[in-house]
């Protein structure tokens, strides 16, 4: 009998965590080896700290036999561009196989964000091998992304998840019917718990009377993503800021993105100091989740972080979000990933502006998440119809009924109009995306405008 090799891939310590959560609930078959992947898809890898490389990770360390580099295996190419040529792939995978003495092994993989590289590189790299997908956030109640080849798709047996949004189902692989299945939440938490434990580097905060907790403030860096400007962002944790010490708060943390300029933090502590708050710094790259255990925060305020919905969800934290309106009529394109994660923060969490929102504010009920559900099956669909035309019914039945000035940041006109969906022109004229007559006569203008313009 061959010997069994499972391959982790991860590329977060907060997905190795969730990997690790999973073996320690026994979701996992017992195998012979088990082999940690750890890619870095950093845009420069050189100068940015690996997974094995971050705070906590040797607490992760003893469920894995071996730990490799994905970057090492196909250097000098990138992991985020680099998949092997169809005609190239029996000679990678003897080459991998070589490499990481795997033999005849027969190969399992649990991967993250199948559809995209480096995942998807090594599910065609081991043609064959059964595949567990695992979501790495509130993306996996979203769509997915690309279009997946069959020969892929039709291998994952399961995608496992946290439970971010008790009651709500991922929409991510059910293309293939894919079923989901939970990574339990106190197991999760014990994990995190460990590399709480081990963390001993966080910053002193100013020394305060028992109970009073700081406010934890996230930042994303959003600029980078070109999302907002860099001084559009800055505002944004302006208004974190000023939000929390309106609320009362006068102990500040600031845990900012790890590539964020330093001159952000600054801004931010004469800011603070202005409103007769203190400020903290937390540059040490850590979890989120960590500062929750370690701090204790009595209010998490972010933009789209899952770590808002892991505060409030597995840790009961209250939470606030800021600036998601502005990012949702920001975001391009409209299938842009980052559309999920934003439209669930949005409809979930109050907005720090509202002081009787963010004291009010509770887990949703099941009807609210039933409402959430109707509305993501709508985003999906617009996001990616080809993928998921079975959803054009429930998209058709939604933006016909709840359709509002609310409702309304959650769409683009011009997508709708292009979807043929409802709200794409008023209803009067709703005929005309259908009419096949007004199309034809559209395209051949269009035609002639294009004939004109190279005259």
């Amino acid at each position: 009998m061959p010997r069994t090799t499972q391959i982790f891939c991860a590329s977060t310590l907060y997905g190795a965590a969730t990997l690790a959560a999973a073996l320690d609930a026994g979701l996992f078959e017992p195998a012979d080896r088990r082999i940690l992947l750890v890619t870095n898809n950093a845009t420069n890898p050189e100068i940015t700290p690996s997974v094995d490389a971050m705070p906590g990770f040797a607490q992760l360390r003893g469920r894995f036999d071996e730990v490799l580099s994905w970057n090492e295996t196909i250097s000098p190419f990138h992991p985020s561009g680099w998949s092997p040529r169809e005609n190239d792939i029996p000679m990678w995978e003897r080459y991998v196989r070589l490499l990481w003495h795997l033999g005849d092994d027969e190969i399992q993989l649990a991967v993250e964000s199948v559809q995209v590289n480096p995942a998807l590189a090594l599910c065609q790299l081991f043609t064959g091998a059964p595949v567990d997908a695992y979501a790495d956030g509130l993306i996996s109640y979203g769509p997915t992304r690309d279009k997946i080849d069959p020969l892929v798709g039709t291998r994952i047996g399961r995608l496992l998840h946290l439970d971010l949004v008790p009651g709500l189902t991922p929409l991510l692989l059910t293309e293939f019917g894919v079923p989901s299945e939970l990574v339990p939440s106190e197991v999760f938490l014990k994990v995190l718990g460990e590399l709480a434990e081990a963390e001993t580097e966080l910053p002193p905060l100013p020394a305060a009377d028992e109970g009073d907790q700081p406010a934890l403030l996230l930042g994303q860096y959003l600029s980078t993503l070109g999302i907002l400007t860099d001084a559009e962002e800055e505002d944004l944790h302006l208004q974190m800021v000023r939000g929390a010490v309106a609320l009362g708060h006068r102990r500040l943390v600031f845990k900012p993105h790890p590539v964020a300029p330093a001159r952000w933090s600054r801004l931010l502590e004469d800011e603070a100091k202005k409103l007769g708050a203190e400020l903290t710094l937390l540059d040490r790259p850590v979890l989120a989740e960590v500062a929750f255990e370690r701090l204790r925060p009595a209010l998490v305020v972010g933009c789209f972080s899952t770590a808002l919905l892991t505060a409030a969800g597995l840790y009961g934290v209250p939470v606030a979000r800021v600036g998601t309106d502005t990012v949702l009529a920001r975001l391009t394109p409209y299938q842009n990933s980052n559309r999920v994660p934003l439209t669930i923060v949005d409809a979930l969490l109050p907005d720090i502006a509202d002081a009787a929102a963010v004291n009010a504010w509770a887990m949703p009920s099941r009807e609210r998440v039933d409402e959430l559900a109707a509305l993501l099956g709508a985003v999906g669909f617009a996001m990616q119809p080809k993928i998921y035309p079975g959803l054009r019914g429930a998209a058709e039945a939604y933006l016909s009924r709840h359709l509002n000035p609310h409702t309304w940041r959650y769409f683009k006109r011009k997508r709708l109009t292009s979807l043929a969906l409802p709200g794409a022109v008023p209803a009067q004229l709703s005929f005309i995306p259908r009419n096949a007559t007004v199309r034809r006569l559209a395209r051949r203008a269009r035609a002639l405008k294009q004939v004109a313009g190279r005259k």
